[in-house]
């Protein structure tokens, strides 16, 4: 038996501070919690102020035996700590040989796969379920179009074709976890090309590449008129920036389901830059070249240096929690109907609403799923149902609206 049901390693930094809050207040009695980390003081500082008698262990990312008795301590162990490719291999490697659940909140293409190749086949033999981008990189994608396909298949309306993700409504901060990530794998790419093309790919994290369907081409980085993608939306779109992650962990989900969602199922994501015809375009327009400018200015030393001093840094967090964010997905179905979903929630999407998003990961399978097929899995794959209602509960909305309207297409 382990020593413990949840460790939570990085718990001194903002956002693993905030899920150790979290469990600490929506854990049931008697669930064993610990805190991992570098520094004792900075943990046992995190302790006081939660008000918790839980254990503290120290453990350095770098540090391969540290972590292997880490992984053999603990039934679930939940990382903040990146960017992952820098920091997150020795942990996940110890997990699946270990037989430990993990949980963590990469939005890094590259880690992720290179934790599926290393890692898949021997979690399955353990038992290890490996949970990556379990915050809003990528709960709100993975789980938004797992409940709008499960509302196609009670349906009975065929299967899921074009469908998109479209960010309606979003105030917080973006991490700068998630910076520093940007960072590592852009400069990873650039001196790597055959990474490059991994990252570039859009079924770069499919447990088989060769068996996708050739669907064409499926931009991250494309804007496109609002009904296009739904009769209701208006105005041009722009793209989203974690598109590029996002697209290919539901493509993986579909994968491993053995294509539950359709065989020509064609996912984008995108962001609302209002409806206006005269507006949109030119704003949808400017927040795609703004994304360029700034992947292109971090990958050049002399403007990374002017953009790392106003971006935050890693460990960082605002000073109040008053975000708030709306996911509108849209789906067409091979019977021509339209079913929409949503997944919303009145936390900053980068830090609060992303602590909630992983403190419910842990507790979903601690509480409600004890045991389970190992792999190197995804939020839908491996919490499904189960994280949807946690979530429901946490005050998260996430609904589904079907119509049985055609548009007149199939496919």
């Amino acid at each position: 038996m382990t020593e413990h049901d949840i460790v939570v390693y990085g718990a001194s930094g903002f956002v693993g501070a905030l899920v150790a809050r979290h469990l600490a207040e929506h854990s049931p009695d008697g669930l064993r919690i610990a805190l991992a980390g570098r520094s004792e003081s900075k943990l046992d500082a995190v302790k006081r102020r939660l008000g918790v008698e839980w254990p503290i262990l120290v453990a350095d990312a770098g540090d391969a035996d540290a972590v292997a008795r880490l992984a053999r301590a603990t039934r679930i162990l939940v990382t903040t700590v990146g960017p992952y490719a820098k920091y997150g291999k020795p942990l996940v490697d110890a997990c699946a040989r270990a037989g430990t659940d993990y949980l963590d909140l990469t939005g890094e293409v590259l880690f992720a796969r290179q934790s599926i190749d290393d890692n898949h086949e021997v979690a399955r033999g353990t038992g290890a379920r490996i949970v990556h981008s379990c915050g809003f990189d990528s709960i709100p994608s993975d789980l938004g179009v797992h409940v709008l396909s499960e509302a196609v298949r009670r349906d009975g309306a065929g299967e899921l074709t074009d469908t998109a993700m479209v960010v309606t409504s979003l105030r917080g901060g973006v991490s700068g976890g998630t910076i520093d990530s940007l960072r590592h794998q852009l400069d990873t790419v650039k001196r790597d090309p055959a990474k490059r093309r991994v990252a570039a790919g859009p079924y770069s994290l499919s447990p088989d590449r060769a068996a996708e369907p050739d669907l064409g081409r499926q931009s991250d980085i494309a804007t496109v008129r609002g009904e296009r993608v739904h009769p209701s939306l208006r105005g041009t779109l722009a793209p989203f920036f974690m598109a590029s992650y996002n697209t290919r962990v539901v493509r993986r989900s579909n994968a491993l389901r053995g294509y539950a969602y359709g065989r020509e199922f064609r996912y984008r994501e995108f962001m609302s830059v209002g409806a206006s015809p005269l507006v949109s375009p030119v704003a949808a327009n400017g927040v795609k070249l703004g994304f360029g400018a700034l992947v292109a200015g971090l990958m050049f030393p002399p403007t990374r240096y002017v953009i790392d001093r106003v971006l935050p840094k890693p460990g960082e967090g605002p000073s109040s929690d008053k975000g708030h964010f709306t996911c509108d997905l849209f789906g067409r179905t091979s019977t021509g109907a339209h079913y929409t979903a949503r997944f919303r929630d009145d936390h900053d999407p980068g830090y609060s609403g992303t602590a909630i998003m992983l403190g419910e990961s842990a507790l979903a399978l601690a509480v409600d799923l004890p045991k389970g097929e190992g792999g190197v899995l995804t939020p839908a794959t491996a919490l499904g149902d189960t994280l949807v209602e946690r979530l429901r509960a946490a005050g998260v909305e996430i609904s589904t609206r079907g119509s049985s309207v055609s548009d007149g297409r199939r496919g």
